[in-house]
């Protein structure tokens, strides 16, 4: 009979608790930058859906997409100081952090494929890195891609010389600054959501974006080439704000931990299928001409950009350039 009132008190207790946060949930504030249409978009979608789902209303997961709680050089500072709880910024933003060597993702042709990506990623490369944004008071929880990305401008791009003069819009990364130089344009640093405006007016006369950040977007009504260079990646952290993660009850935690491998999974798995799709939603427009590479302008362009790598290693670590060498077998001549 103890027994029986001691197990009685315990589904009574763990009720109460769930009711408990059922009406005070756990709240995580999710912003980001991009549409929510975008891979991004959805990954952060679904990762509320499952976090909702797993912890049985104890977190109510509120996405802010589209920088409407924060632009691109405010959102970390608000994750450090616990205004929200969770990013997925791209991997170029850790650089003014001081963690330059995120950097080594923004390397022009250091990856030639997702399988190559992914060594790294999902590798003990990636997760050394992801650890090195503990001191700054953030957790890192996963790598999502965006895409490999293409350059756009408003005059057709084949050959390194095309794009002398040419002021190209870049994230803030010493990294794209340097590839920008190499090609011979004026890189020109702006946030994310100032990009349609600034090619528009013309302050900038280019970019870079995979496909489907250049469409949802709609940078393809003010950008009338786009080349297919494939020439870099874009992909985020998913990070959160340490102290708000760890004081979590370990059983959220785990549900939370749960979610994200799965969305991960999600975000990774639509991200190619995207980009290739907006490719063609592009095309179909009419606005903007695709501009492909023939294998001998590709070449020209990674001779043109591969010496970057060079330039930049003493600031991401000669190391971790080469241990991603290791783990990619890359090449600078194919």
């Amino acid at each position: 009979m103890q027994r029986r009132t001691m197990l009685g008190a315990a589904i009574a207790l763990a009720l109460s608790a769930s009711a408990a946060f059922a009406a005070n949930p756990i709240v995580i504030k999710f912003s980001h930058v991009v549409a929510n249409d975008t891979p991004k978009g959805k990954a952060a979608l679904y990762f509320k859906k499952l976090a909702e789902e797993r912890t049985k209303g104890a977190v109510k997961v509120e996405v802010y997409p589209n920088s409407q709680l924060y632009k691109d050089k405010e959102e970390m500072e608000a994750l450090q100081l616990g205004a929200i709880q969770m990013l997925a910024p791209s991997l170029a933003k850790f650089g003014p952090l001081g963690v330059k060597e995120f950097e080594a993702f923004d390397l022009p042709f250091i990856f030639d494929n997702y399988d190559e990506l992914h060594k790294v990623t999902q590798g003990p490369v990636g997760a050394s890195l992801l650890k090195k944004l503990e001191s700054k008071g953030i957790l890192g929880l996963a790598y999502w891609d965006n895409g490999f990305k293409q350059f756009s401008a408003k005059k057709p791009l084949k050959n390194p010389a095309d794009f002398k003069g040419l002021k190209m819009r870049i994230q803030s990364s010493k990294v794209l600054d340097a590839q920008m130089r190499a090609l011979g344009s004026i890189p020109q640093q702006m946030a994310f959501s100032e990009v349609y405006q600034g090619l528009q007016t013309g302050v900038v006369d280019g970019t870079e974006n995979p496909a489907s950040n250049f469409y949802t977007q709609k940078m393809h009504e003010v950008q009338p080439y786009l080349m297919l260079s494939n020439h870099g990646y874009l992909g985020y952290a998913v990070i959160v704000n340490k102290p708000f993660w760890d004081g979590l009850p370990p059983a959220v935690r785990a549900q939370l931990d749960s979610a994200m491998k799965d969305a991960t999974k999600y975000a990774n798995e639509i991200a190619k299928a995207e980009n290739e799709g907006d490719i063609e939603n592009v095309r179909k427009s009419g606005k903007t001409q695709i501009v492909p590479l023939s294998a001998a302008e590709r070449a020209a362009l990674k001779k043109a950009l591969v010496p970057v790598h060079k330039q930049m290693a003493d600031r991401i670590g000669e190391g971790l350039i080469q241990s991603i060498y290791k783990e990619t077998g890359f090449s600078a001549s194919n």
